[in-house]
């Protein structure tokens, strides 16, 4: 009578198994995707602080200037263009460019800048889906306090019952 009761339970523990293997995928997935919401903003926000509107390739020797001196801003922050985007090296680390003309050598150059602009509609989102995410989760919180009061007053409800 043993016999036919191993097949039934190897196909029980493989079913565990793989259970088991899909909820860790599930946990695997859940954690990457947290990682990626949570740490991966915090990293591009330290190489944006890095850069701090330099451009991301400079050659030796060739230090723009307004890095060694002073200059007077020509056009202000303004979107590049999409060939902007992809010809000039300094468009690449922000996505916006201003004008410049050096007092010392009065020759023009183009500088990568930040937008308040941009920068406040990215916070403002950010915000917006934080304030979503903290709703969605008090409604579960609430949802899961009146599932565990129902089950405690059935319980309670049973055992005033069975005197």
């Amino acid at each position: 009578m043993d016999l036919p009761s191993m097949p039934c339970q190897s196909a029980v523990s493989e079913a565990e198994a793989l259970l088991s293997a899909t909820m860790a995928l599930r946990w695997r997935l859940l954690l990457s995707a947290l990682w990626g919401f949570i740490v991966a903003p915090h990293g591009l926000a330290e190489v944006a602080l890095e850069n701090d509107g330099k451009s991301p390739v400079s050659l030796p020797g060739a230090t723009p200037c307004w890095q060694t001196g002073d200059f007077v801003v020509a056009v202000q922050c303004a979107p590049c263009t999409s060939f902007q985007m992809k010809t000039m090296p300094e468009c690449g680390a922000t996505g916006f460019i201003e004008q410049i003309d050096c007092s010392a050598s009065k020759k023009g150059e183009f500088k990568s800048c930040r937008s308040t602009a941009m920068e406040a509609h990215l916070f403002w989102k950010f915000e917006g889906a934080m304030l979503g995410v903290a709703a969605v989760f008090a409604l579960l919180v609430v949802c899961r306090q009146r599932m565990l009061d129902r089950k405690a007053l059935e319980k309670v409800r049973k055992q005033i019952e069975s005197i």
